[in-house]
């Protein structure tokens, strides 16, 4: 990405875009990560990173949601990554894109096979075709019309905190593809959020991804969601819990606190030198039985409701997407569209607050 000048002519190619200074895990900004460009940056040509998919997290989330797999793949030389989701069947999807600076592919389907989040900005829909390509093979590379493997996906910029230019490519979707195993999924900052960060600039902390999952009587709903926010992430408290750290105090400042302190959220002294462009990936999955209005509907609604959790959210500056999936086999009439996503919106922030380590 160029400077934060340029970002709007920039919007409708680079996918979305997330640049700052370095974060330690324990969310304190580190001065001396730089950026490093020309033939000295490490890149997949270069390196040949080895695909990784024993994810060492700290937390995981065990989803009961029959025929779901989730595989989840990483380059320690990034560190970047991919988290797929396959759901063993063709499943009708929704996809509700937010923002100003989006990477999405898929996005008009109307039904999927997989969904593939992924680092890299732009270069990271790669992962995509890889998850294709394997599931291709799974098929014993069959071209029938009905054997054809849809897969959609979105992305995160997440060279901000590293100096190289190491992205999830065909090699590593594939490898995420090996790696599914029955609904386990890492949280923190593994898979897709290796290095994704909640806050802006120098106030930024180091997030990742997210998941919740309930069932609302025959009803199953899980949502995951990747944290790379130009807001901050609040609890149901109202409290900040990751971002808008400011260094000098080391205390979280909500995002009307910090205009009513300084003016602006992004004070104009550090325009110019560190750029922040975001985004948040969300899927929100059921079992219920939708026609498309009303998935169309749920994926409208729990996005919105996602700016509870992220403050602030869908700015110029976010790329944001929401995919909305159902397998369509669960027939339960007592829960209607509003109330399903009623209770997928509370998922939704739970997945978000569950995306970072403490």
């Amino acid at each position: 990405m160029g400077d934060r000048s340029r970002a709007h002519e920039r919007d409708a190619h680079c996918g979305d875009a997330r640049l700052c200074r370095g974060a330690h895990r324990d969310g304190r900004v580190d001065p001396r990560v730089t950026r490093v460009t020309g033939a000295a940056r490490p890149t997949n040509d270069t390196t040949r990173p080895a695909p990784r998919t024993d994810i060492d997290a700290k937390r995981w989330l065990d989803v009961d949601f029959p025929g779901l797999e989730i595989g989840v793949a990483e380059y320690a030389e990034g560190p970047t990554g991919c988290s797929v989701f396959w759901f063993g069947k063709t499943v009708s999807l929704h996809v509700d894109v937010r923002g100003g600076s989006p990477g999405v592919v898929g996005d008009g389907y109307p039904v999927v096979d997989a969904i593939c989040f992924a680092g890299g900005s732009i270069y990271g829909l790669e992962a995509a075709t890889g998850v294709a390509a394997e599931l291709f093979a799974r098929k014993a590379y069959s071209t029938q019309w009905n054997d054809i493997q849809l897969v959609a996906g979105g992305i995160i910029f997440d060279y901000g905190r590293r100096a190289n230019a190491i992205y999830p490519d065909k090699e590593l979707g594939r490898a995420a593809v090996r790696a599914l195993r029955p609904a386990r999924f890492p949280l923190g900052p593994h898979g897709a959020g290796c290095l994704a960060t909640a806050g802006h600039g120098e106030t930024a902390e180091i997030a990742g991804q997210g998941g919740a999952s309930r069932a609302v009587g025959p009803t199953r709903i899980a949502v995951f969601t990747v944290i790379n926010a130009y807001g901050a992430i609040v609890d149901r408290n109202g409290d900040v819990v990751r971002g808008n750290r400011d260094s000098a105090t080391g205390k979280r400042r909500r995002s009307e606190d910090v205009v009513a302190q300084t003016g602006a959220y992004d004070p104009p002294a550090l325009r110019g030198r560190v750029v922040t462009q975001n985004t948040n990936l969300t899927l929100v999955a059921t079992d219920q039985k939708l026609d498309y209005w009303q998935l169309r509907s749920i994926a409208r609604q729990v996005h919105s409701s996602l700016a509870r959790a992220i403050q602030p959210f869908n700015t110029r500056w976010d790329g944001d997407v929401l995919f909305a999936v159902s397998t369509q086999k669960v027939d339960n009439p007592k829960l209607d569209e509003v109330s399903l996503a009623i209770a997928a919106s509370e998922l939704a922030w739970d997945a978000a607050l569950a995306s970072f380590d403490p």
